[in-house]
């Protein structure tokens, strides 16, 4: 049960970069690093909760800030 946590977080992940949309992109990112985190947590590989904490938290930084600037921009989402 625990590998499958992985795969489909892994496939999470590949699957995101074929998203055509960059919100989409970056969504996605954050469910797969959510998921790598648990399997970090299940399997007790500390490195991997670490690396997916930051990769989710830029994510989401990143979209945050791109929706400000799209708020901004009455919508362009020029950046």
């Amino acid at each position: 049960m625990i590998d499958l946590l992985g795969w489909s977080a892994t496939a999470v992940f590949v699957a995101s970069y074929f998203s055509g949309r960059a919100e989409a992109l970056r969504r996605l990112q954050v469910v797969g690093a959510l998921m790598w985190v648990a399997y970090g947590f299940l399997v007790h590989a500390a490195p991997v909760v670490a690396a997916n904490l930051l990769v989710m938290g830029a994510a989401a930084w990143t979209g945050r800030r791109r929706s400000a600037v799209a708020r901004d921009d009455g919508g362009a989402g020029r950046g």
